[in-house]
């Protein structure tokens, strides 16, 4: 870097003290608890000894990554992560936007500030409580579910008894608990559409359907894409507590995750190098697809986060 170059950052640097100055605490932690750790993810191509530490721990190199793969069970948990995944792609993304698009149109305001708080308030339940509600309301015996299908005319359904229900707890209760908080982002982009676009296009004969699909999504749109590579950039991370709390025996084949087994291989079984593999996997396949999103959404709309 050249002089006159040194001296131009430092004045811009001096010229914006104020915010470098408030933006220095989440540099700092960034730093401390999500860039420091990086350095542990070593012990993946180790066998790591928490006596030996990982200076004096032996090196196997990819081992642990060829166990991984040649592992039945993780192939499996490994399909299991990529179909709810998918499935939260496809029907969780969505429902904050049809959401917000179905708030903004509502005009008696009190009414809409009233149903957007009902709507934000699951948000704030931990996934202990959500899941405590949702094993009430999914009950065999007791359910409000089950008595409804026995109005109805058809036998209880044991949901978190049956693995082939547990993927469809596991979004459903991801979009009852979250849909309304991500409306956020939506309406707050919402609220920055000119007003003159809606009443140009009222004098042009267009209803509300047709504004909707030609003046508010496309308004919306550089959001969606925005907030959609950061979904996919965590694709893998589905989280452990939101499964944990779900899973028993019963259901557990088609349940399991990443994130549940290497708690349970890596905390519980002290496979330590084994599971860092795994989430090193994590960490890379995410990486990869937020790398190749991005390029196809700036080719393909000009939008990107990069």
């Amino acid at each position: 870097m050249q002089e006159g170059q040194f001296k131009s950052l430092l004045r811009n640097i001096w010229k914006y003290k104020a915010l470098y100055l408030i933006s220095l605490p989440g540099i700092i932690y960034f730093i401390i608890f999500k860039y420091v750790p990086l350095l542990g993810s070593v012990i993946a191509f180790q066998d790591y000894n928490i006596f030996g530490g990982v200076t004096g721990s032996k090196w196997v190199g990819f081992e642990h990554f060829q166990r991984m793969f040649a592992h039945y069970d993780f192939l499996n948990i490994l399909k299991n992560t990529l179909l709810i995944g998918l499935y939260d792609l496809v029907l969780a993304f969505p429902a904050p936007i049809v959401l917000a698009l179905l708030l903004n149109e509502l005009r008696l305001v009190v009414y809409k500030r009233v149903l957007q708080t009902i709507v934000y308030m699951p948000h704030f339940l931990s996934w202990v409580i959500v899941s405590g509600i949702a094993i009430s309301i999914l009950s065999p015996s007791t359910g409000a579910v089950n008595h409804f299908l026995a109005w109805l005319g058809f036998e209880p359904i044991y949901f978190l008894g049956e693995e082939s229900w547990i993927r469809t707890v596991l979004i459903g209760s991801g979009i009852w608990r979250d849909s309304g908080y991500g409306t956020i982002i939506y309406l707050a982009a919402l609220a920055g559409i000119n007003p003159d676009l809606y009443e140009a296009a009222e004098v042009d004969g267009a209803g509300r359907w047709r504004q909707t699909l030609s003046i508010t999504i496309p308004a919306l749109m550089p959001t969606i894409m925005i907030l959609f590579l950061l979904h996919i950039g965590k694709f893998l991370d589905f989280g452990f507590e939101r499964v944990y709390v779900f899973l028993n025996p019963l259901n557990k084949d088609n349940g399991e995750i990443l994130d549940t087994y290497i708690y349970q291989a890596g905390l519980l079984g002290q496979q330590f190098s084994y599971t860092t593999a795994i989430g090193l996997f994590k960490s890379v396949v995410g990486l990869l697809m937020i790398v190749i999103g991005n390029f196809i959404s700036k080719k393909t709309t000009g939008e990107s986060l990069y």
